[in-house]
């Protein structure tokens, strides 16, 4: 399929990153994130204001102007992977008014397994990379005791993230899953053979 419409769900910890950018890459389309579509568009007129008037008072960012923002994300993009929206269920309704999906892909992940992926990512302070205590430590000593845990990433915080990602978007996924245009993809495979199981989907959806 050229050019195909993919919506990717997952919580934090999932994939969605790493598979989001083997589609841009293989297929060339746009990858759309929330968070990018509101720096890009911030200064961006709406009924409700701008993104900034928000951002910039640490406030949550209402969904009428996400909407928007999303909408001039996709109105420019002939083909995209959309990532981090819709976060709640009136999003997914207004994405449905806006956006003719080809695939929406769950990468599914059980809790305990994105507890160990996210708790077990170190940092360098240095370079900002990330890497991981089972899977990809650096060869380097030096680099190794140099590595730090994000805040973000204790235990405690992640079984926070995770039970909001829960609440907000399992009446999203429930609502695709109801409609049977969910189809979900075993996440915790390596990343080449969930990329091969989701590549087969997207040429199936063709």
């Amino acid at each position: 399929m050229s050019e195909p419409k993919i919506l990717l769900l997952g919580a934090p910890g999932a994939g969605k990153g790493t598979q989001s950018s083997n589609i841009t890459d293989h297929y060339d389309v746009e990858h759309v994130t929330t968070g990018d579509a509101l720096r890009a568009n911030k200064d961006m007129q709406t009924e409700h204001g701008t993104p900034r008037e928000y951002m910039d008072a640490g406030e949550l960012v209402p969904d009428p102007v996400v909407n928007e923002i999303v909408e001039a994300a996709l109105g420019d993009a002939d083909g995209f992977v959309l990532d981090g929206y819709p976060r709640n269920l009136s999003q997914a309704e207004y994405l449905s008014d806006i956006a003719d999906l080809d695939l929406v892909a769950l990468l599914d992940v059980s809790k305990e397994e994105l507890v160990d992926r996210l708790t077990g990512r170190r940092m360098d302070p240095e370079t900002g990379d990330i890497y991981h205590t089972e899977f990809n430590m650096p060869d380097e000593e030096e680099v190794r005791d140099r590595l730090v845990q994000r805040d973000d990433d204790t235990e405690e915080t992640v079984r926070e993230r995770l039970r909001v990602f829960e609440e907000n978007t399992q009446p999203v996924i429930d609502h695709y899953e109801e409609t049977g245009d969910l189809v979900r993809i075993d996440g915790e495979q390596t990343p080449d053979e969930v990329w091969s199981d989701l590549k087969a989907e997207i040429e199936d959806a063709a």
